[in-house]
């Protein structure tokens, strides 16, 4: 598809930044397609960590991962992407991945809130490695995702230490996804 939606063009971008024993972290595992994207590429002797707060988000990632036979590379972890700072063990991860919004396939009235979400990134921000790469998907088409899309956009564009940019569709019927990449200095 052309152009790309924003999980593909991260996916394609992201391939070059990560390394075979990386860790990676997916911050909102969903349905485990970035977290096995991660753990492809961080190979067997990388680790990566997934955050949900939906238990049917936890157990449709660990599904996808024994089926790939990737369930071994990564750490899942049901609870709020609020709480990352606690959850890496003093590890710097070289990618963060945010995928906001609800659970396709799942309840869309439970959605990633703009408060998590800031206090989340913020917790990414420093713990990222200098040269490290902070992906967040937003979804400004559903209830309160305009919000927390323009509450992480500007809270993205306040990171001195970031080099960032801003891919998404024009001229759409709804407000469109859109992907914020962003390097950390070093």
């Amino acid at each position: 598809m052309f152009p790309p939606r924003p999980t593909e063009l991260l996916h394609l971008l992201l391939k070059s930044e990560i390394a075979a024993g990386d860790f990676a972290i997916d911050a909102t595992a969903g349905n485990g397609h970035d977290t096995a994207f991660l753990a492809h590429i961080v190979g067997e002797t990388g680790k990566v960590l997934a955050i949900d707060i939906q238990a049917q988000a936890i157990e449709s990632t660990s599904a996808r991962l024994e089926s790939e036979g990737l369930r071994d590379r990564v750490k899942l972890h049901h609870g709020c992407h609020a709480d990352l700072a606690n959850l890496v063990g003093g590890k710097s991860p070289s990618v963060i991945i945010f995928n906001l919004g609800y659970l396709p396939g799942g309840d869309h009235g439970m959605i990633t809130h703009r408060e998590n979400t800031l206090k989340a990134l913020d917790a990414a921000s420093e713990i990222l490695v200098p040269g490290g790469v902070l992906a967040v998907i937003c979804y400004p088409g559903h209830n309160g995702g305009a919000e927390e899309a323009a509450a992480v956009e500007a809270f993205i564009a306040t990171l001195a230490a970031h080099r960032t940019a801003r891919y998404g569709m024009l001229a759409t019927e709804k407000p469109a996804p859109f992907l914020l990449l962003s390097r950390k200095s070093g």
